[in-house]
């Protein structure tokens, strides 16, 4: 019996504390609602997390980083032609939307009022996002993707540079833009919804036959493929769709190509094989500081034999 009553004893202190335990749960309920009040601070109306709310402030952070637009920006034309300077506060790389209103990638949209009361919006090309945006920052010669132009862009990605390059071609352009990423290519897809000049193409770049018949002759070539046989890729498209006398600028990532050799070896090593499948290398840059061991080379394909000087 004795041991019985020890049984109910435990169980009462069981029930105590438990009641106490509910009570101490009771008391969280204010806590909890004094995070959602913080949640609310962040921009959300929904009372909640907490979390919510930072996120939503976090957001806000991220959108202050560009310029603003307005009359305090002067818009300069670039060397290279359909790129533009944001001169403000601070410089930016932009282009000309062709889409107003909209962003890519929530870049900064900058809207200049002209004399006429109309307004032009641009859009900052960010040098980290953009390889080719990199090239220009780092004083390449030319970059050969000018308004008119038709552009085979190789290694499109989600449409981060192929909104630019869309925007330099402009209207009268085309930029026939190749992913063999599903993934990325459904954002590329998407993006190319609003931009008709934008003809996106899920494909692997290795085998150009599969899209010879969507693809015309172009002006020019962008290959950023990152893969260690990029260079034959390049040579492969360009045998298919580079006219003569055509350019080609292709991004080389030593890393992708050897990681245990010096980037400068890998890049002569490129250049070499670029040469071979008649691709004349014009010039090479390197991308620091916005991209660690890449380099940037532009070139011409089948350049036209020079005329040799009267005797």
């Amino acid at each position: 019996m004795a041991f019985g009553d020890r049984g109910g004893f435990r169980g009462g202190r069981g029930g105590g504390r438990g009641g106490d335990r509910g009570g101490r749960g009771g008391r969280g309920a204010p806590r909890g609602g004094g995070r959602g009040g913080f949640g609310g601070r962040g921009g959300i109306d929904k009372g909640g997390r907490g979390g919510r709310g930072r996120g939503g402030a976090r957001g806000g952070r991220g959108g202050r980083g560009g310029m603003k637009g307005g009359s305090n920006v002067v818009i300069e034309q670039h060397r290279h032609e359909g790129v533009f300077i944001a001169r403000g506060k601070e410089d930016a790389l932009v282009t000309k939307n062709l889409v107003p209103g909209v962003s890519v990638y929530n870049e900064k949209r900058i809207s200049v009022e002209a004399a006429e009361g109309e307004k032009t919006e641009y859009r900052v090309w960010n040098p980290f996002r953009s390889k080719l945006a990199a090239s220009v920052l780092a004083g390449v010669d030319n970059i050969h993707i000018k308004p008119g132009g038709k552009v085979l862009y190789l290694g499109a990605a989600s449409g981060t540079s192929v909104s630019h390059v869309s925007d330099i071609v402009g209207p009268t352009g085309a930029v026939f833009a190749v992913e063999f990423s599903h993934r990325s290519g459904r954002d590329l897809v998407n993006m190319a919804k609003n931009r008709p000049n934008v003809i996106p193409i899920i494909e692997d770049a290795r085998h150009p036959q599969k899209y010879r018949m969507l693809v015309p002759m172009v002006d020019a070539v962008f290959a950023d493929v990152a893969q260690p046989d990029q260079a034959r890729i390049v040579g492969l498209n360009a045998q298919y769709f580079l006219k003569n006398g055509g350019f080609y600028v292709i991004s080389i990532k030593a890393s992708c190509i050897d990681s245990t050799a010096q980037p400068e070896a890998v890049f002569a090593r490129e250049v070499k094989k670029l040469s071979e499948m008649q691709l004349k290398p014009k010039e090479q840059v390197t991308l620091e500081p916005y991209e660690r061991d890449h380099a940037m080379v532009v070139g011409v394909y089948r350049p036209p034999p020079k005329a040799k000087a009267a005797a």
